[in-house]
């Protein structure tokens, strides 16, 4: 597994997972959008984990994908119920949906990149 590429994934979806999280705390709409966009954010780290990668095993472009994407989601969500938005129960279940659509997006990059 390539460190670095696993720190810029992680860290890209990060930075997205907690812009939404500050931005849905202050605006209803965003709120109503944390599954969709938690989980494509993940998808978007996992994605990127593989393109950073550059050529790894399936392997380990899906579970470097699935770190990427539950690591940065589960920052992200322990953020939200600290804020009160999300009740604490969804760190689990939101943090296991985005490792599913990091995987998701580590494949599709193992699709792209090879």
């Amino acid at each position: 597994m390539r460190s670095n590429a696993l720190i810029v994934a992680t860290a890209a979806g990060l930075v997205l997972q907690l812009a939404m999280v500050v931005g849905g705390h202050y605006t209803p709409v965003v709120k109503e959008l944390f599954a969709v966009l938690g989980m494509g954010f993940s998808f978007v780290a996992g994605f990127l984990y593989v393109w950073l990668a550059v050529k790894g095993s399936w392997r380990t472009d899906l579970a470097g994908g699935a770190i990427a994407g539950g690591v940065c989601a589960l920052i992200g969500i322990a953020l939200s119920a600290a804020l009160g938005d999300v009740p604490a129960a969804i760190l689990l279940f939101g943090t296991l949906s985005s490792i599913v659509t990091g995987v998701m997006g580590g494949a599709v990059g193992k699709l792209v990149f090879g």
